[in-house]
């Protein structure tokens, strides 16, 4: 069954309000992407969404920005990395929620702290989230109450008429 009209109204309204509403982190603020920072204080009081970006400024070669799994994480190794930069000037946007794990590959930084682990979520929701009846708010932009749907329905109809 095709979405109704509201429903592509209610998820292009959803989709442009995410996008107006994404925030971009300098990551470790006036530090930067640096040995020293505790990055998981920086992360305590931020909500990362889904369109947001993380900033990563450092200087170039002396470190790196790769993204890696939780177990690269967790064991400081790059060497199966997601991707890796060591411009001196690091944009990530993120485009899916969920953990993203990100260290500095240069030997012994991410050992004495060099590390972020950022929570994502879906743009405009918490995690676990759901609306009145029930639903994800991805989910519930694409759930119409059936008499809902006939009523826009014929509104349109009508309008189309006219």
């Amino acid at each position: 069954m095709a979405p109704s009209p509201a429903a592509l109204v209610a998820l292009l309204v959803a989709s442009c309000a995410a996008v107006a509403a994404a925030t971009t982190f300098d990551v470790g603020d006036g530090h930067g992407w640096e040995t020293g920072v505790d990055y998981a204080a920086w992360t305590s009081d931020k909500t990362f969404a889904v369109g947001d970006t993380l900033v990563f400024n450092y200087t170039s070669k002396a470190h790196t920005v790769t993204e890696v799994s939780e177990s690269g994480y967790d064991s400081c190794a790059s060497g199966n990395s997601l991707s890796n930069d060591d411009s001196g000037a690091t944009t990530v946007t993120l485009t899916t929620a969920g953990l993203h794990y990100f260290i500095c590959g240069i030997a012994g930084h991410c050992a004495g702290g060099m590390k972020l682990a950022v929570t994502v979520t879906v743009a405009g929701a918490g995690v676990g989230s759901t609306t009145a009846g029930g639903l994800t708010p991805a989910a519930a932009a694409f759930h119409v109450m059936p008499a809902m749907g006939a009523a826009v329905a014929g509104a349109l109809i009508t309008l189309a008429l006219f």
